[in-house]
């Protein structure tokens, strides 16, 4: 669980780390201004970490479904061979599949109005300015949808159904609770983190849409990272002893 817990921390810090800088230089010094390049650098290492944070998440919900459903055989199909396999898996694909997206975006023509309504460089808002046919370049962000958004949702979803299928048979109530409890934070993030990006890629457009997709970009570039580990750290009992212990400690030096 730390162990992904460690790269979940690490790709939060990092994809929030490709916005915020620019967004800081821009209300700290008025520059606007991003370079062609600058703004495809931006979109490919977001895409990435995105991508990337999406199949941890699915293989942090097969690990819970390990722990719960199959617990005396946890300690083998868990181990730490099988743990680094899942995890590289998921930056390779995240930052490959981030690849193709920006290779394909860069094809876009833009030749109109070049002003972004939007917090950083992103694929929806690079399809609305782009003056060219976008209908192939659509067509391929929905088939991105359906195989890194829906796909990995639908396999947490067949996970966390046979989890709570499986609690419901147990008959103390305790032991009920403690296991819900195991998956309480993970919720949490999932929740909060596809609830963002549907919101933000799905909804229908209206007069409103792009206000709309700047207040939900801001909840999962700053808001959202920043959650996670307060939401993992309070579930935890040994981070929760370590903070006590160091609260005890300071006033005693």
């Amino acid at each position: 669980m730390y162990f992904f817990l460690s790269n979940l921390s690490f790709v939060d810090a990092s994809y929030t780390s490709v916005t915020v800088p620019k967004l800081m230089d821009i209300f700290i010094t008025g520059n606007i201004r991003v370079s062609f390049t600058g703004c495809f650098v931006q979109l490919y290492f977001f895409a990435s970490m995105a991508c990337t944070e999406i199949l941890l998440l699915t293989a942090m919900a097969y690990d819970r479904y390990v722990a719960i459903c199959k617990p005396l055989y946890y300690m083998l199909v868990m181990r730490k061979m099988n743990c680094v396999l899942l995890v590289t898996g998921s930056w390779i694909c995240g930052y490959g599949n981030s690849l193709f997206v920006t290779i394909f975006a860069s094809y876009l023509s833009f030749c109109g109005p070049k002003h972004i309504n939007q917090l950083f460089c992103d694929i929806k808002v690079l399809t609305k300015i782009s003056c060219g046919d976008t209908k192939e370049f659509q067509t391929m962000i929905y088939i991105e949808a359906l195989i890194m958004g829906l796909c990995p949702f639908l396999l947490i979803l067949m996970s966390y159904s046979k989890i709570v299928a499986n609690i419901l048979t147990i008959h103390s109530t305790g032991k009920r609770q403690k296991a819900f409890s195991t998956c309480t934070a993970h919720l949490s993030v999932l929740f909060m983190f596809y609830g963002t990006l549907l919101c933000m890629y799905m909804s229908p457009p209206s007069e409103n849409s792009e206000d709309l997709d700047q207040i939900f970009a801001v909840l999962y570039l700053a808001v959202t990272p920043t959650i996670n580990p307060l939401i993992y750290s309070l579930r935890n009992k040994d981070i929760k002893m370590a903070i006590k212990k160091t609260m005890i400690w300071i006033p005693s030096s």
